[in-house]
């Protein structure tokens, strides 16, 4: 039977997509699965600590799996060689006007396309915003219990993500690659993204370009990575919603600030700026998170408020 990875790629390579040329805007929206090369798995490295492998576990023919705090054993063929990276562009999208790429990592049980596009509606809320961004999302473990970042524990590779992106994004829509190399970037965690989410901020991957960083009840260890950081980029911003399941990781981010002479705002921002930074309570369902937190379709309300970046 055909590699399904192959036949997409295929495809890709040779679809004719709805092009902008240089200074129009995209007629249509654009939404599209793809396998990169740069993707956080297959991962045959350690853990991050160094102190075992990833694939920690052998059978006898030869099959490698992982072990999962919360899930168990997974087994790399099913769970951890999923390629697959989202990329979408909204109707309207206008190259030749400012842009940013917002960088969705979804949580635990997931895939892409039946949570991220499906259930969570992320490609639609980015399109409502009237943001003039375009979407990347790539699979971590598929359809699993596990948080693991994979090759994105390791320094320097999600900027080679990213630039794969980019060539990724200009295939789709016409536009030059250059173009997305250098759009800012924001960073959007729900749940279990934090960890790839935390590992990316410490290893200061693509450096200065996030604009800023956006947590969806994701707090769920690594507070103090995400508090050193919002100390050392006070010129971006820093949005943290969060319900009961990580409060408790919501209020250390909030006491290490504190500590460091900064105050989180507890109001959902009127803007999206440099220098925001908001820790924002709700009683909110920690599954249906993404769609109803803080306000209805929380990642929509927020990008709208990042300003300087009108569709």
């Amino acid at each position: 039977m055909p590699d399904r990875r192959a036949i997409v790629a295929g495809l890709l390579a040779t679809a004719v997509f709805p092009v902008a040329s240089q200074g129009a805007r995209l007629r249509k929206a654009i939404s599209t699965i793809v396998p990169f090369k740069a993707s956080p798995f297959p991962y045959r490295g350690k853990l991050p600590d160094g102190s075992a492998p990833f694939l920690d576990v052998t059978t006898a023919d030869g099959r490698r799996g992982h072990t999962s705090p919360r899930g168990g054993i997974y087994w790399e063929a099913e769970t951890y060689s999923d390629r697959s990276t989202l990329l979408a562009v909204p109707k309207g999208f206008d190259p030749a006007k400012p842009a940013v790429i917002v960088v969705f990592f979804h949580g635990n049980g997931a895939t892409l396309q039946r949570d991220v596009v499906g259930r969570q509606r992320v490609v639609a809320q980015v399109e409502a915003s009237g943001l003039n961004a375009v979407l990347v999302a790539p699979q971590f473990a598929s359809n699993a219990q596990d948080s693991s970042a994979g090759n994105f524990w390791t320094p320097g590779y999600f900027a080679g993500f990213m630039a794969e992106a980019a060539q990724g994004l200009a295939k789709v829509s016409g536009t030059r690659a250059a173009k997305f190399d250098a759009m800012p970037v924001v960073l959007v965690a729900y749940s279990g993204g934090y960890n790839p989410a935390a590992f990316i901020l410490r290893n200061g991957d693509i450096g200065g370009r996030f604009l800023g960083v956006i947590l969806l009840d994701a707090v769920f260890d690594e507070a103090d990575i995400f508090a050193n950081w919002i100390a050392r980029h006070r010129k971006s911003f820093f949005v943290s919603a969060y319900g009961k399941s990580s409060a408790s990781g919501n209020a250390e981010i909030r006491q290490l600030l504190a500590g460091k002479g900064i105050n989180a705002s507890a109001d959902p921002p009127k803007r999206l700026e440099a220098g925001t930074v908001a820790l924002l309570a709700s009683d909110a369902a920690h599954d249906t998170f993404v769609t109803r937190a803080f306000v209805g379709n929380p990642l929509q309300w927020l990008l709208a408020r990042l300003h300087g970046f009108p569709r």
